[in-house]
């Protein structure tokens, strides 16, 4: 299957594990090439052997081909537990893409099709994994499993989720992941993937929530994806256009380029205040760009996944 072939959303999420594992074995292909190859073990479902283990499970056919002393990694291991949340909101459905493409996401497709590509190394690790989603209510919850029926439930609902349109007119985003944070009563490696456009405006109450999710010593990462040359560049034509919030309806008509200066000073600025939270409550913080590829969070998760275990 070609990665750049134009399918529409419905045929192309169908196969959304497929193109997880592509996703994750291109990535893999990237590591054996770069000289991060260290991490690559990790995927072979090994580990690197430390001094005063037992030797019973050193791969010795492996220590032949690389001179490097490892132990072999065994299905019924549960090494981590992460739990994936997802923002389901009206606004992670920008931009408005008629076909999806792997060239040509909007920031619900990029974020299903992360999660997916996560799910796929956690299953080869025998990880555990659980998901949560929620918009204008909390709408979906999986505590961390690590069976093939469990990955296949989930992978059916993030594929509903990528087919369908989210009209909610609310994100009640720190109302919800308190009911989460209280849900994950073991310690976990925590994902959350959203865009932090919501109609709540009290960020207080919105980092207090973050900050819940770091009880029982859970590590939290926040993935923010964004189209950066819109949303955050601003890189629109200087024709007039509406611009509409999809969550609360208003809008406003003007010409681009009379409000960009302005607009990239409060998005600056608002990023900013977000990074500068993030690291108060040590949040890791990793902006994405849906139209780039999924290294980042590829990355991200083994630096993460080293430091937890």
């Amino acid at each position: 299957m070609n990665l750049q072939s134009e399918l529409n959303s419905a045929t192309l999420f169908s196969n959304l594990e497929l193109l997880a594992n592509q996703v994750v074995e291109g990535f893999i292909s990237g590591i054996h090439r770069s000289p991060f190859h260290g991490f690559s073990a990790e995927f072979a479902e090994h580990k690197i052997y430390n001094n005063g283990e037992s030797t019973k499970h050193i791969d010795w056919k492996l220590f032949a081909k690389t001179d490097k002393l490892y132990t072999k990694r065994y299905e019924e291991e549960t090494n981590l537990r992460c739990h994936m949340i997802l923002d389901n909101s009206a606004s992670m459905y920008y931009p408005n893409v008629r076909t999806l493409k792997l060239d040509s996401l909007n920031k619900i497709g990029f974020s299903v099709l992360a999660i997916a590509a996560l799910m796929n190394v956690l299953k080869r690790q025998s990880d555990a994994v659980g998901l949560s989603v929620y918009s204008d209510a909390y709408t979906y919850y999986a505590p961390e499993k690590g069976s093939e029926r469990h990955f296949q439930m989930l992978l059916t609902q993030l594929t509903q989720l990528s087919i369908t349109t989210n009209e909610a007119q609310e994100t009640k985003t720190y109302t919800y992941l308190h009911q989460i944070a209280e849900k994950i009563k073991r310690r976990s490696l925590i994902f959350l993937f959203t865009d932090m456009f919501q109609t709540e405006k009290n960020d207080t109450e919105l980092f207090e929530a973050l900050r819940h999710l770091k009880y029982n010593k859970h590590d939290v990462v926040l993935f923010h994806p964004m189209d950066k040359q819109h949303e955050l560049y601003f890189n629109f034509e200087n024709t007039p256009k509406r611009f509409v919030d999809v969550e609360t309806g208003e809008h406003i008509d003007l010409y681009a380029d009379t409000i960009k200066e302005a607009y990239n000073e409060r998005i600056d600025a608002y990023i900013a205040d977000i990074k500068m939270k993030c690291a108060q409550y040590k949040i890791k913080y990793v902006d994405i760009d849906i139209q780039s590829d999924f290294s980042t969070v590829l990355n991200t998760f083994l630096v993460e996944r080293h430091k937890f275990l």
